[in-house]
């Protein structure tokens, strides 16, 4: 992979890197379409530990995403925060933090898709719902264990 553009920028501080996800609001999944590639976005959760950071969505048992994370399960996550708009001498710039990872989509069950719809909605703000876990047998889960990240942060 290559080396950020602008490295200033970077953030590798796995603590502030965790932090962004923990802000973040949704993700944006990169998959590989015919002929064009397809971004989907989508609630997540996360879990961060040992520096490895682990995604999990969800999903119905069809549909386009599913079709092609089955043909090829390698993905591209991209999150960001958008603090603001500012003028700055001549242009007009974005403040923002931002997180792009790759890694392997795969599809889990049992209690690894109860552990993956748990963090889920925890990271929505709902750490105590009560869902019906029969829903799952309708529902497909997903893990994506980051195999490399990046972050960035661009403040005035």
């Amino acid at each position: 992979m290559k080396a950020m553009r602008r490295n200033d920028r970077e953030v590798t501080d796995f603590a502030e890197i965790t932090d962004i996800l923990c802000r973040a609001e949704t993700i944006r999944l990169g998959l590989h379409g015919e002929p064009y590639p397809y971004v989907v976005a989508l609630s997540f959760g996360f879990e961060a530990l040992d520096d490895k950071i682990t995604l999990y969505f969800h999903g119905a048992t069809e549909g386009l995403k599913h079709d092609l994370i089955q043909r090829n399960p390698l993905v591209c996550v991209e999150t960001d925060i958008l603090h603001r708009y500012a003028a700055v001498g001549n242009n007009v710039t974005a403040e923002y933090e931002s997180f792009i990872g790759f890694g392997k989509a795969e599809r889990i069950s049992s209690d690894q898709a109860v552990k993956g719809i748990d963090l889920l909605l925890e990271h929505c703000g709902y750490n105590d719902f009560e869902y019906d876990k029969a829903a799952l047998s309708h529902t497909w889960v997903y893990k994506i264990e980051m195999d490399s990240f990046t972050a960035k942060r661009r403040t005035l």
